[in-house]
């Protein structure tokens, strides 16, 4: 058991960086084996998933200091976008961490605009969470 949450757990932390992975054929697939507590794999799903959010508010906020070198990979008229959006939709707009593309971008935002982490976790644990609960859903209404 320790050994299949452990992977969803990296499967799900990873997935919520800026790398390309999928968590949710990792839950499917352990859900369908029937030998692991649903709750369990929900929970491992979303603590690593936030845990790798965090990873990227974390990344938003040490990142800025470095906006006026040569390398920073985004220009400051992005930037300045970004910010913008974020004002104008505020920490509501983490409800939608959990889309792919731009929900990973979207975390790393939060951290340049300084969202409160305790804000920060609460929303995107409530998004997450739910988009865990809607794909385990779905797996036990195709399995009957």
């Amino acid at each position: 058991m320790f050994t299949a949450c452990f992977g969803l757990f990296l499967a799900a932390f990873g997935a919520a960086t800026l790398l390309p992975l999928q968590s949710e054929a990792v839950l499917v697939g352990l859900i369908l084996s029937d030998r692991y507590w649903l709750w369990l794999l929900l929970a491992v799903a979303t603590l690593g998933n936030v845990l790798g959010s965090v990873v990227n508010w974390w990344l938003g906020r040490a990142i800025e200091r470095f906006r006026d070198r040569r390398w920073f990979p985004v220009s400051a008229r992005h930037l300045e976008n970004a910010r913008r959006h974020y004002q104008r939709y505020g920490h509501w707009s983490l409800l939608l961490s959990w889309l792919p593309v731009i929900g990973d971008p979207l975390t790393l935002v939060a951290g340049v605009m300084r969202e409160p982490l305790g804000r920060f976790l609460l929303i995107v644990t409530l998004a997450k969470g739910a988009r865990y609960g809607a794909v385990a859903l779905a797996t036990l209404g195709w399995m009957s």
